[in-house]
């Protein structure tokens, strides 16, 4: 079955960074659309970053272009997600998810990102 399992989450300062990774199984990753989702506490879930299958395609929130970077190691079965220069308001649980026609279909449970002095 489908499984995707995040890692990278913790407690970092304003301004420092931290590497989201999503390891996935269960299907045929290298095919796949990946996606890094968000929920900012009372706020509603939100795409943050997404990659075509081979790589070539990319898209950002616009609150995170030019500071994070998603990237995917299709011999690992590996998304990750580079977050540099992190502000408090993007404190939120992290989501890996594999897109399908554009829309998430599988979800990890997610990894806890605190920006805070």
């Amino acid at each position: 079955q489908v499984q995707l399992v995040e890692s990278g989450g913790g407690l970092v300062q304003p301004g420092g960074s931290l590497r989201l990774s999503c390891a996935a199984s269960g299907f045929t990753f290298s095919t796949a659309l990946m996606m890094w989702y968000r929920q900012r506490p009372g706020k509603e879930r939100e795409l943050v970053a997404q990659m075509s299958s081979a790589g070539g395609l990319t898209r950002y929130a616009d609150s995170v272009k030019g500071r994070f970077t998603i990237s995917r190691d299709n011999v690992k079965n590996t998304v990750y997600l580079q977050m540099n220069s992190l502000k408090p308001e993007d404190t939120a649980v992290y989501y890996c998810a594999r897109g399908r026609w554009g829309l998430p279909d599988y979800w990890g449970l997610g990894t806890q990102v605190t920006v805070s002095s």
